[in-house]
């Protein structure tokens, strides 16, 4: 399995570390090492000082595919959670400074966090979901999907015309406003439509 991220799309979340709002979809990547399941901590690495989270709405691929149009994509995901990419923010500015990938601030081990999925009905509106994180108990994060730059179903058309979707995959489909720090003891919660289905400690 792979992990796709999308980068910048929602155009708050852009204009806070002052980033152009992309004309096109900005993808990277994390490796299978990135995961951290649901109930595992997140250790915080040696190498930044300065980890922030970001949360976002997650998508399970479930039909392997390839230039995937976007009028049937949602064939090709059948569950949604939530997830944290965790970010060396201090890392990546360096590397970005430098014109180099993120790779090192974006895609180390247990930097990939997901919660627990839950299936997509027929009612499922994934253009019109609400989600937020808390850090300790007080809400740091809140997004709605309908203000995302780029769809799912558009995600997915873009992405796959580069990369061959499979099933397991997981798209990690941007973060909104209102990303911040984490400290050693802190505790993350995931929200999605009001379940809870994300819960992180930092350690």
């Amino acid at each position: 399995m792979k992990i796709i991220c999308i980068g910048r799309n929602y155009a708050d979340h852009a204009k806070e570390l002052n980033n152009e709002v992309p004309t096109k979809p900005v993808i990277f990547m994390k490796p299978k090492s990135a995961l951290l399941l649901p109930g595992k901590p997140f250790y915080y690495p040696e190498f930044t000082d300065n980890i922030h989270y970001e949360c976002e709405l997650v998508v399970k691929i479930c039909k392997n595919g390839k230039y995937i149009r976007e009028k049937f994509a949602h064939k090709y995901y059948d569950a949604v959670s939530l997830g944290i990419d965790f970010t060396a923010r201090d890392l990546q500015e360096e590397l970005k400074s430098k014109g180099l990938p993120w790779e090192l601030a974006k895609a180390f081990d247990g930097s990939a966090a997901v919660g627990e999925f839950i299936p997509i009905t027929p009612d499922t509106n994934l253009n019109d979901l609400q989600f937020e994180l808390r850090k300790n108990g007080e809400r740091v994060q809140a997004g709605d999907t309908k203000n995302m730059i780029y769809t799912v179903n558009e995600i997915i058309e873009f992405v796959s015309q580069y990369i061959s979707v499979n099933i397991g995959d997981l798209i990690f489909t941007g973060t909104p406003a209102g990303v911040g720090p984490i400290t050693v003891y802190d505790k993350l919660d995931g929200y999605l439509g009001g379940e809870h289905l994300l819960h992180v400690d930092i350690r």
